[in-house]
């Protein structure tokens, strides 16, 4: 294999989906795995879509998820520059070269007259009307022109865009690596334009030129391009570069969670899971996009949860890591078929992360929170909290969410253990209880776990009268991690603090 050199080419119309993502993470795999490069080139020739701060956060979703780029806006490179808009003048002369050897014309139309020819094509019964080899010729183009008039409309500098002259009924064959052979006949193609009146190139031009400047070994990108990879493969042909075209790989869709179709940001509104990877605000109307980072979610899982979308490694492994999916990964596995999302096996994922994490990790990511809602608390203890809760919890926000009795006294009590268990006997019983506690000297979860045992034996009192109440105590919850390893962490003081507090507050 030549050596591989791979590119991510999003245009900044906007944030960056998930399937955006996806397609650069598996471009980035597929380097990594092969000792390649891995290119990001922004796609801005259509600068009437181009929308503020959605280049930034191409590039700060990147790196949020361990993308790492070789060359870049950022990152430079000797196949420079990586923005379109900053490669205008590359362009032109491959398209004239492509007018000047007949497979592309001039075309002097104006909006107002191709929608007449539409409307007279659809009259005619023509369900999909497209400038092509059958209208062409009843249209104003240099093909139908004559050479004075094609002269003296370009002198006069009349607007004009340069199409793709498509052969009539020609076979056009593309080997895809995850889909095999493709062919395409030219007649159910249409003469896309390539060249626009603003001076800059279309997609399918500029993209072309691109990956052979930047010598683009294998173009991997989403199954929408799919149709457009024929007039990719007749460009490399016409411009002379047929021996260098890359090797093509269309990924597949990714797909909502219910019903059929494309994931969508509506798909995320409506069933409630984030669609970008970081928080989006739209420049326009100012509304904020939840994204994965801020709705807790570690990269490390987000990557492995989307790199499962569309492959598998052939083995029952779920958990990857990126260096692990750069060893393993290969478009061979990758299907053809588009990939469900699932939100529930997202947060699986974010789960089996956060339970690898040490506790010292943890304690570092909750400190953020606890920061947030002005607790201060030593990093060793927050530490040991996290180790408790951490079997328990989804997102580092859990800890804090179901575990804030760790840091601050219960603010109220479970309602339905008050309503069950709660009287003025179950209030004598405690207070009895915490003077046992009280005698103790080594507060730890097994010496508290034994006098308790103890006293219900002495009392003749069943574990499910005292428990629940003794918990709703400490926690204010009805359920939770073990309550001695709770009492012992928040510590002696402030346990019989709260048994006394509990008995004072709480009236049924």
């Amino acid at each position: 294999m030549s050596k591989v050199r791979v590119r991510f080419a999003p245009s900044p119309t906007g944030p960056l989906h998930i399937g955006g993502v996806r397609t650069a993470l598996y471009n980035y795999l597929f380097a990594k795995k092969n000792g390649g490069k891995m290119i990001l080139r922004i796609e801005d020739t259509d600068q009437k879509r181009y929308v503020d701060g959605a280049e930034q956060y191409i590039l700060d979703s990147l790196e949020w998820c361990g993308i790492h780029l070789d060359e870049s806006i950022i990152h430079g490179g000797k196949y420079g520059p990586y923005r379109q808009s900053q490669r205008k003048e590359i362009y032109r002369p491959y398209a004239e070269q492509l007018v000047n050897n007949g497979f592309a014309y001039y075309a002097f139309d104006t909006a107002e007259e191709l929608t007449l020819m539409r409307e007279r094509m659809k009259k005619a019964g023509v369900t999909s009307p497209q400038y092509n080899s059958v209208t062409r010729s009843t249209m104003k183009n240099s093909l139908s022109l004559s050479d004075d008039e094609v002269k003296k409309r370009l002198n006069n500098e009349e607007p004009y865009v340069i199409r793709i002259k498509m052969p009539r009924n020609q076979e056009v064959k593309l080997f895809d690596v995850i889909r095999g052979w493709v062919v395409v006949n030219t007649n159910k193609m249409d003469d896309k334009v390539i060249f626009k009146s603003d001076g800059m190139p279309t997609y399918h031009l500029a993209n072309v030129v691109d990956d052979y400047l930047m010598k683009i070994s294998h173009v991997i990108r989403g199954e929408e391009w799919l149709p457009s990879a024929p007039l990719h493969v007749l460009l490399y042909e016409y411009l002379g570069w047929k021996s260098q075209q890359p090797q093509f790989a269309h990924l597949p869709l990714l797909l909502k969670p219910d019903g059929n179709g494309k994931l969508s940001k509506r798909d995320g509104d409506r069933l409630g899971f984030p669609v970008f990877p970081l928080n989006w605000k739209n420049p326009e109307t100012g509304e904020i996009s939840l994204g994965y980072k801020e709705g807790g979610y570690l990269p490390e899982a987000f990557i492995n949860m989307l790199a499962f979308l569309g492959w598998n490694p052939g083995t029952p492994q779920e958990i990857f890591s990126i260096d692990d999916l750069c060893e393993t990964f290969t478009l061979d596995r990758v299907g053809k078929s588009g990939a469900k999302f699932d939100f529930d096996k997202t947060k699986w994922f974010n789960q089996q992360y956060l339970r690898s994490k040490s506790k010292l990790e943890l304690a570092e990511m909750l400190q953020v929170i606890l920061k947030k809602n002005d607790i201060s608390a030593e990093i060793n203890y927050v530490a040991n909290v996290c180790q408790q809760l951490k079997e328990r919890a989804t997102f580092i926000k859990d800890m804090w969410s179901e575990g804030k009795y760790y840091f601050q006294p219960p603010k109220s009590y479970d309602d339905k253990v008050i309503r069950k268990k709660w009287d003025n006997d179950i209030k004598d019983i405690l207070n009895e209880l915490k003077i046992e506690l009280a005698e103790l000297v080594d507060f730890s979860a097994e010496n508290i776990e034994t006098v308790f045992k103890l006293f219900l034996e002495k009392k003749k009192i069943k574990m499910g009268v005292l428990l629940p109440v003794l918990r709703v105590s400490l926690t204010g919850l009805a359920m939770g991690p073990s309550l001695f390893n709770i009492a012992e962490l928040i510590g002696k003081k402030e346990t019989l603090f709260r048994i006394d507090t509990a008995i004072q507050k709480i009236r049924k």
